[in-house]
C-alpha cells in the first residue's frame, strides 16, 4: 500500500495527487479491477442442478 508523508505547508490537493500517482505506479487500482469479479472455481450448487 503506497504511503506518502504530507510535507509542511503542502496543500491537500497536491498531497492527494501525489498519493494517486504512487497508487498508480504500484498498480493498486489495476489489482482491484482484476480481483473485482473473482469467481470461485469450485462447482456451484445451482450450476450442478442445471446440469442434471
Amino acid at each position: 500500500m503506497p504511503v506518502i508523508k504530507v510535507r509542511e505547508n503542502e496543500p491537500f490537493d497536491v498531497a492527494l495527487r501525489r498519493f494517486k500517482r504512487s497508487c498508480e505506479k504500484a498498480g493498486v487500482l489495476a489489482e482491484v479491477r482484476r480481483r473485482e469479479f473473482y469467481e470461485n472455481r469450485l462447482p456451484n450448487v445451482n450450476a450442478l442442478k442445471l446440469l442434471l
